[in-house]
């Protein structure tokens, strides 16, 4: 039997964390440092500072490396709760790409590539990039990628152009995803490369201006020329990139879901109090069919979010690849909590659209959402050809 029960030390966590981020965050929403181009360096480090001293940094890097090491299950509760501002897990250090980086070099990065790069991003000391996502190339077909990495026998030479680097400016660690070429030297085929964001040939030349503005430093476009790195830079296996890539994307959209449905909830509340008290021809918005049915509708959405998540956080948590189920809930998560959010602006009238309230920030981030780590379609595509090769797991009487 399934067992939904929340366990007490997890509930009083998330109510914990829910408080620190009404009391302590959310007054810096309005601060001149949450840019167009999302959150500075300076207000991020200022925001973690007031985590590390709450204990909630960190969440869910293990122990041994100075997190509080919970499972996926605990972080569904503490992500939620973090996310009821889009500024908590920046405070909290768990937000993108900085929470997906901790897991993939937890899970390949080497002893000494642990203490100069992973150690110091947990305790909140830098920020990381995926450097992945290409103009005319790689994004969601990472397969496309066409920035190369030159093995000469001595050492890799990296050349090409990415965009939407998430945080690339100010960032300390950086993961790059390049194409070694068939060479005699050694093994060839997509590989990642971990090196210091001051590395000659490292050229951010631009921010981009985007819709969302909840990631630190936004999102950059970035050139590799005379980028040098040696064999010792390479991050895991030359070739194994893609590998690598799918085992960083499975949690990490789960931990997405996470957050945005702690953002979704907060516009729900910020929506219906609004209802409560604003009234129209003779009775209070809420009394209306045509308000409430939009509230009932968010509920409901979010009920079958908050279970879709469990059940993969759940499922991680088993030692179970879930690749076909973080696919199913990227695609339904993302999709349900933009509607939630769009109908909170439309029970908010005029002011939705405004700055008077979050909502307005909160709906336009969530636009985001429906992209990041794959777009809905190509999550929508990858299911239906995992249901031609298996068949549908309901199907099954288990």
């Amino acid at each position: 039997m399934t067992d939904f029960t929340i366990p007490a030390a997890t509930a009083e966590l998330a109510k914990r964390v829910r408080a620190f981020v009404i009391d302590k965050i959310i007054p810096f929403e309005k601060d001149p440092r949450l840019t167009q181009h999302g959150p500075t360096d300076g207000l991020r480090d200022e925001l973690v500072a007031l985590a590390r001293a709450e204990g909630l940094l960190t969440p869910q890097a293990p122990v041994e490396l100075g997190g509080m090491g919970f499972d996926h299950a605990t972080q569904a509760a503490v992500f939620e709760a973090a996310g009821w501002s889009t500024l908590g897990p920046v405070a909290m250090n768990c937000a993108a790409p900085d929470e997906g980086n901790m897991y993939l070099l937890g899970r390949i990065a080497r002893p000494d590539q642990v203490e100069q790069f992973l150690r110091p991003m947990v305790a909140g000391h830098r920020r990381s990039v995926f450097a992945m996502t290409e103009p005319g190339g790689a994004g969601s077909d990472p397969s496309q990628l066409l920035t190369t990495a030159v093995f000469n026998g001595n050492d890799y030479e990296i050349a090409g152009l990415k965009w939407l680097i998430t945080g690339a400016n100010g960032a300390k660690t950086w993961v790059i995803m390049a194409r070694v070429p068939e060479n005699p030297h050694g093994s060839s085929g997509p590989t990642l490369f971990l090196c210091e964001g001051d590395t000659p040939g490292i050229h951010i030349e631009r921010v981009m201006d985007s819709m969302d503005r909840n990631y630190v430093e936004g999102h950059a476009v970035v050139r590799f020329e005379g980028l040098r790195l040696g064999p010792d830079q390479v991050l895991g296996e030359v070739g194994s990139a893609l590998r690598y890539a799918q085992m960083r994307l499975a949690p990490a959209r789960l931990t997405h879901a996470m957050r945005w449905l702690g953002a979704a909830a907060r516009a729900q509340h910020i929506a219906l109090e609004h209802a409560r008290v604003r009234t129209a021809f003779g009775k209070a918005l809420v009394e209306h069919q045509g308000v409430n049915f939009m509230l009932a509708d968010n509920e409901i959405a979010m009920h079958h979010c908050r279970l879709a998540i469990r059940h993969v956080a759940w499922m991680l948590d088993s030692d179970t690849r879930a690749r076909h189920e973080s696919s199913i809930v990227k695609a339904f998560v993302s999709e349900e909590l933009f509607k939630v959010t769009d109908r909170c602006v439309q029970i908010l009238g005029g002011i939705g659209v405004t700055g008077e309230t979050v909502v307005e920030m909160i709906f336009r981030d969530m636009r985001g959402f429906r992209l990041y780590d794959g777009p809905t379609e190509v999550h929508k595509y990858a299911i239906a050809v995992q249901l031609m090769r298996t068949g549908t797991a309901f199907a099954s009487p288990v």
